[in-house]
């Protein structure tokens, strides 16, 4: 690990976020009978003390640093051994050691912290002033475990950081996707709209053959259209600003369902959608989204059809309900998918090439919450596949 003052930084705030620590180092003091412990983070350069316990007004806290070669950790770091010292002024080895003189210290235990992975993460330590047993096999196992266990807990944050920092990759990642599919849908409505034009030209034609060319690129084009219109939406729900909805009274439902049954059938000449729409009252609704919210229930119920069986439409107010109903015959959906349907860019395995980006349901599910209603589904290979939208006739706010 770089010895850079962030990496320092985070593995002092990594220690702090362990909870256990404080208690380890009272432990340790307590037992061991020395004044000052602290989990040290120990680079090629550096003495970081991340956590102390320091009863004896030695003068270290968390984040203050010693120079490395003026501690026993940097021999602890280098051999990956424990370093113990029970009484320094006669000890043999470190009675004439420059450590002990400058921090005048006579006793010292230090165990070297070392990874899972292997890496070297620096020393449990404790020292004191004063003569104490400390060699013992009983406080060093204890040094040991600790160790051990303060390993295991930077290991487990490093993970999580990890993971977090993932997640926030992800998460930007996904925005900026989102906001360039916002941006490209946008971007494609103008050129789009001159097709448009250009279809509804060549249908103007006398020439059959170009009046059967502008039908097919009219077609085509509201396709695409409603393909843009799910892309921006879709968008704006996951870039916080929802779907765009104007709820008011709007007296003419049973016309507004029917014009989109209408546009769906010239759409698909070669197929039969029987409808019936009873809406008889006022609607507390947007009365655009609702019909995007047919378009799209119609528009799958079309691909995903039977194409030899009609698609039944039923549209009416049940109760304090507006209910809309899609139904189609044809293979029916798994019972695993369909807890899949609602589900941005989800299509099932069998979706054949061309049957759109797979956001035409989602969609309707956010429009029928928007409303306060509930979107449906069931599936059999007797009864079909139905959609139900159930939506408050009356606005609840």
């Amino acid at each position: 690990m770089s010895d850079n003052d962030d990496d320092i930084a985070r593995d002092v705030a990594a220690v702090a976020r362990i909870g256990a620590v404080p208690s380890i180092l009272r432990v340790i003091c307590k037992n061991t009978g020395l004044g000052f412990a602290a989990v040290a983070r120990v680079t090629e350069g550096t003495w970081t003390a991340c956590a102390v316990q320091d009863n004896i007004d030695f003068g270290l806290v968390a984040g203050g640093q010693l120079d490395l070669h003026t501690t026993l950790c940097s021999e602890s770091r280098a051999q990956r051994v424990p370093i113990v010292v029970d009484h320094a002024s006669v000890d043999p080895v470190y009675k004439n050691h420059h450590t002990p003189r400058i921090y005048n210290i006579e006793s010292y235990i230090s165990v070297p912290i070392i990874l899972p992975n292997g890496e070297y993460f620096g020393n449990l330590c404790a020292i004191d002033p004063r003569p104490a047993v400390v060699s013992d096999n009983r406080t060093l196992t204890m040094f040991t475990l600790f160790a051990e266990l303060i390993a295991l807990q930077l290991d487990s944050e490093r993970e999580r950081s990890a993971t977090e920092a993932a997640l926030l990759d992800e998460r930007a990642t996904a925005e900026l996707r989102e906001q360039f599919i916002a941006v490209l849908g946008h971007d494609l409505r103008n050129p789009l709209a001159a097709v448009g034009a250009t279809a509804e030209l060549l249908t103007r034609r006398d020439d059959a053959g170009l009046v059967s060319l502008g039908t097919r690129l009219r077609t085509t084009t509201r396709r695409m259209s409603r393909l843009i219109d799910d892309v921006l939406d879709f968008a704006r729900g996951r870039l916080g600003g929802g779907l765009g909805m104007t709820l008011a009274p709007v007296s003419d439902m049973a016309d507004a369902l029917a014009d989109i049954v209408a546009e769906l059938r010239e759409a698909n000449p070669g197929r039969v959608v029987l409808d019936q729409i009873e809406v008889n009252r006022s609607i507390d609704c947007d009365r655009g989204r609702l019909q995007q919210l047919l378009s799209n229930l119609l528009a799958n119920a079309l691909h995903h059809g039977a194409p030899d069986r009609p698609v039944l439409v039923d549209a009416r107010v049940d109760g304090d309900e507006l209910m809309i109903t899609v139904s189609n015959s044809g293979s029916p959906i798994v019972l695993e998918d369909l807890q899949k349907v609602f589900e941005p860019y989800w299509r099932p395995a069998t979706s054949q090439p061309g049957g759109g980006l797979g956001l035409g349901l989602y969609i309707c599910s956010q429009i029928v919450k928007a409303h306060g209603g509930l979107l449906s589904v069931s599936s059999s290979a007797e009864a079909g596949t139905r959609f139900v939208a159930r939506i408050p006739v009356a606005c609840a706010g």
